[in-house]
């Protein structure tokens, strides 16, 4: 039975009527295409991803496996849509910890209208992006089992600063997430550092990123997970995963 997914924390949402992702419960998640290019561009990114033997196997980890498309209906009751088919990132977590970055200091493609442009810009400049090359676009941090989730609201991320961001990427990996002033970082090594840290894997993309010719990258995002029961153990599993591919140009 498909429904929305429950550690969703960026993009529209399937909920009051709204047309958003759903999953199925055995590891897969449906996507609607947006009706215009921005639809057919991400199919046509991961169809062709999928297919090149250009893609070296260790990059291909990082990004969700690719399924075709389904037309199904959508979320809001309004009939049949074209779905993506991916990967459910979230189906194997019970207790996530995740962040949705929106990379890159400039968030629109060549091609773009000049008023998809100003709001771009907009948004790169009212937030972190352009200081920082990135912004946070959702986050959600497991805290204990009386408080479950701290989660800023949407309108709480869109308004983060710089600072504001460098306290959030701590609270993201304290046991103390909801502690304005002093968040206290526990899980930072095992999350952030070591060989299978988050560090890590985005140093391994980054170096692929600096070598490869074959795509560019425009408003795509990274998703950054751990299990809070995997920490509290000793133990990471995190993982890093790109999304969000409706401004790729392939060269």
């Amino acid at each position: 039975m498909l429904k929305a997914p429950d550690h969703q924390v960026a993009g529209h949402e399937a909920c009051e009527g709204k047309l958003g992702p759903l999953v199925d419960g055995s590891g897969r998640f449906y996507k609607p295409l947006q009706s215009d290019e921005r639809g057919t561009q991400e199919v046509a990114f991961y169809t062709s991803f999928s297919s090149n033997q250009r893609i070296p196997d260790h990059i291909r980890q990082y990004f969700p496996l690719f399924h075709g498309t389904q037309l199904l209906e959508g979320s809001d009751g309004s009939g049949l849509h074209p779905h993506l088919v991916m990967q459910d990132l979230m189906s194997d977590f019970q207790k996530p910890s995740v962040v949705d970055i929106k990379i890159g200091s400039r968030t629109w493609y060549p091609e773009a209208a000049e008023n998809y442009i100003q709001k771009c810009l907009k948004k790169d400049r009212d937030g972190s992006s352009l200081q920082l090359g990135f912004r946070i676009s959702g986050v959600k941090v497991f805290a204990t089992k009386e408080l479950a989730y701290w989660k800023p609201s949407k309108e709480q991320v869109k308004s983060f600063t710089a600072d504001d961001v460098r306290l959030v990427l701590r609270k993201y990996v304290s046991a103390n997430p909801s502690s304005d002033s002093d968040p206290d970082s526990n899980f930072a090594s095992l999350v952030y550092g070591g060989s299978n840290g988050i560090l890590a894997q985005l140093l391994e993309l980054k170096a692929w990123f600096e070598d490869q010719t074959i795509f560019h990258f425009y408003s795509a995002s990274i998703l950054m997970m751990y299990e809070k029961d995997a920490v509290e153990t000793g133990k990471s599993g995190a993982q890093v995963k790109l999304v969000d591919f409706a401004h790729v140009v392939e060269d």
